[in-house]
């Protein structure tokens, strides 16, 4: 508590960290890396409406949010580890924005979380208790709900995951679900779901959760989203699957370091072939990335060392619903993503499928559109392997290695 002329009242997240001895150039820094998670998307943020905030322009910049945190005081948070395997919870201590130290003693009042709290038993479920009488704290849940036989399968206290969940969201200012398991149920959800693994949205209604997904998201992801709920005093604005629109409005495919060259048709065909060692494009190999929406190619991990597909694993599309049953064998390609050879000359395609080319770069209506347009040429003209003519004359191979 602190003391002004107006009497006492609860300290800012500023002075929180003054108090804890981080300076102001360390917090401009971790503000610095939300306002790169918020650019990462390609929307435009809205201004908070947080109480004696300061408008935040749609060009969020450190400085704008360090003002905002200036003014919020330190929330308190219930974080929730259901029927899961703690990868998210690990991905966020892992987080380069801050230490962990930061994260749970400074910049939030994490009151519960059984995998880094020191109290256990009935002082865990009092700290709990407590929590959610006070009312307006923030709820993470990492883990599905499971609900065969009654919930039997994760119990926490005597009380199944749905009891736990719905008792912890009672005068929750948001929930957050962090992870695949969470959003979607996750990998024990899928065929034959043996637990009856649900998402947390299928429980408390989709309108009252942010998703963020991922198997496990991005640290800064999770992070970022709980700071725009603090900075802003609401929800993100999201898509159709209630995920952050700032980190999950662009395929990864459009944003992927190895995506000129699935543009010139050059692909690995085995983990150890000559492409593999020229950092092709995965997608012959099982790459998910032109199904899979996620701001992995840009915000990556660890302090943007690397990520899955840059490493040379091909993506798994672990950010989207139902992924396990949908993409797996995760190794075998998708059928039929269209795309355009960058190799392609203006003689073999016109000078009108070129400007159309340069028109609609990184999109796959306009990669579709072009590749219509080269398949209604005459057939006597030259087919292209890398619009996906069916006409190409290649090998077995090759023609399955082209987008269509």
């Amino acid at each position: 508590m602190t003391y002004s002329m107006d009497g006492w009242s609860e300290p800012t997240f500023s002075e929180n960290l003054e108090k804890a001895g981080v300076s102001r150039r360390d917090f401009l820094t971790y503000c610095g890396s939300l306002a790169a998670v918020f650019a990462a998307g390609s929307t435009v943020l809205g201004s908070p409406v947080a109480a004696n905030a300061e408008p935040l322009p749609g060009n969020v910049t450190a400085d704008d949010i360090a003002r905002a945190f200036d003014s919020v005081t330190k929330p308190n948070v219930i974080w929730l580890q259901l029927q899961e395997c703690t990868g998210c919870m690990e991905s966020v201590l892992r987080g380069s924005g801050t230490t962990v130290e930061d994260v749970v003693l400074n910049l939030l009042s994490v009151n519960y979380n059984e995998l880094v709290m020191a109290a256990t038993g009935e002082a865990a479920n009092k700290a709990l208790e407590d929590t959610v009488a006070e009312g307006g704290h923030i709820l993470v849940v990492n883990g599905a709900v499971s609900r065969a036989e009654g919930g039997v399968c994760c119990m926490i206290g005597g009380e199944t995951s749905e009891e736990v969940l719905k008792k912890s969201a009672k005068g929750a200012a948001a929930v957050l679900a962090v992870g695949a398991c969470s959003v979607y149920g996750g990998v024990q959800a899928a065929y034959p779901n043996p637990t009856g693994a649900v998402g947390v949205d299928t429980v408390l209604g989709s309108k009252s959760v942010i998703n963020v997904s991922g198997c496990p998201p991005i640290a800064e992801v999770i992070l970022a989203t709980i700071a725009y709920f603090l900075t802003h005093g609401s929800a993100p604005k999201t898509d159709s699957q209630g995920r952050p629109l700032f980190a999950y409005d662009q395929r990864i495919h459009d944003s992927c370091q190895r995506r000129p060259h699935f543009d010139a048709g050059q692909f690995v065909r085995t983990f150890d072939d000559e492409g593999a060692r020229n950092g092709w494009c995965l997608y012959q190999v099982g790459c998910k990335g032109p199904s899979t929406f996620s701001a992995c190619p840009i915000i990556q991990w660890n302090m943007h060392t690397s990520w899955p597909v840059k490493s040379g694993n091909p993506c798994i599309g672990c950010t989207e619903k139902d992924f396990f049953d949908k993409f797996t064998p995760f190794f075998s390609r998708l059928p039929n993503v269209p795309g355009f050879g960058v190799e392609g000359t203006a003689e073999k395609v016109g000078l009108g499928l070129v400007a159309a080319t340069v028109a609609g770069i990184g999109l796959h209506a306009g990669a579709t559109a072009i590749r219509k347009a080269a398949s209604s040429k005459d057939s006597d003209e030259e087919s292209l392997a890398a619009f996906g003519d069916e006409g190409a004359s290649t090998s077995t191979n090759d023609a399955e290695t082209t987008a269509s």
